[in-house]
């Protein structure tokens, strides 16, 4: 592991040694939105209707850094958002699902529209709906605050929350393990 990967003085790595090697697989990264992308509060207004959605910067910004390297986002939720669609338009990601039941079944659309397989994936979530769609990824991951079934499961266990540059640290991981990193970084400080 030559290129070290340190958040906040702590190695995430240490407990999640694999976590480097199956990064360095990932051709697509999979998200699930309220715990992962957010904070996992749902905001409703007096008309009974979810009315925001906080999305951090961040973790937007890796999403788009990983789409110069190649590597499209996916989306797969089980819930629908107008927030969410504007947020996905924003950043260029093309492959959303929300509404989902069976969040495996709409990877399955994915990955065969991308001409991949689920096992090229990383995906993200937090919770028990999840499961079906990190069974079989190349690598599997939980922000900080998941819940534990999930983060026993998950190949990676972010150091930050959902919603809090967790998905960045994901990001972050995949570019450093693919050896994309210190290119694009020298790119920015030019």
């Amino acid at each position: 592991m030559s290129n070290a990967f340190n958040t906040h003085n702590t190695n995430p790595l240490a407990q999640h040694p694999q976590a480097w090697e199956r990064a360095a697989q990932v051709k697509l990264l999979v998200l699930d939105v309220d715990g992962v992308l957010t904070n996992g509060q749902v905001w409703f207004g007096t008309d009974g209707k979810e009315s925001l959605k906080a999305f951090d910067i961040q973790d937007g910004f890796g999403i788009k850094l990983l789409e110069k390297c190649g590597i499209p986002t996916a989306i797969i939720t089980g819930r629908s958002s107008k927030m969410v669609l504007a947020r996905c338009e924003e950043l260029g990601i093309e492959h959303i699902h929300m509404g989902v039941d069976n969040k495996a079944l709409a990877l399955d659309q994915v990955v065969k529209a991308l001409g991949l397989k689920t096992s090229d994936c990383a995906v993200m979530g937090d919770d028990w709906p999840d499961f079906q769609m990190m069974r079989n990824a190349v690598l599997r991951i939980c922000p900080a605050q998941g819940h534990e079934t999930v983060k026993e499961f998950a190949h990676f266990v972010t150091t930050h929350s959902g919603g809090n540059s967790a998905v960045r640290e994901v990001c972050d991981l995949i570019l450093k393990a693919q050896n994309r990193y210190e290119e694009l970084l020298n790119k920015a400080r030019a």
